[in-house]
């Protein structure tokens, strides 16, 4: 099964990256851009063959490493 993981930060913290794209983005001319944030997006192979036995998996992996949950949200989609 395949997973994917979008982690973004939490709403109230900082994102010096956004600001910077944001920033970037009104130098060239889109002025329209406003509040970027900037996230991430992991996506890789489970060997798991049961849904939610992926998902559980993700989950682990999620509170382990992949995310801060002091500072970050996540979401986990499950693919076939």
């Amino acid at each position: 099964m395949k997973a994917k993981i979008t982690i973004t930060l939490k709403n109230g913290v900082l994102d010096p990256q956004g600001a910077a794209i944001e920033s970037a983005l009104a130098g060239l001319g889109f002025d329209g851009a406003q509040g970027v944030r900037q996230g991430k997006v992991i996506e890789m192979k489970l060997a798991e063959t049961d849904e939610a036995a992926a998902r559980a998996t993700a989950e682990e992996m999620c509170k382990k490493l992949l995310a801060n949950p002091v500072m970050e949200n996540y979401s986990i989609e499950i693919l076939a």
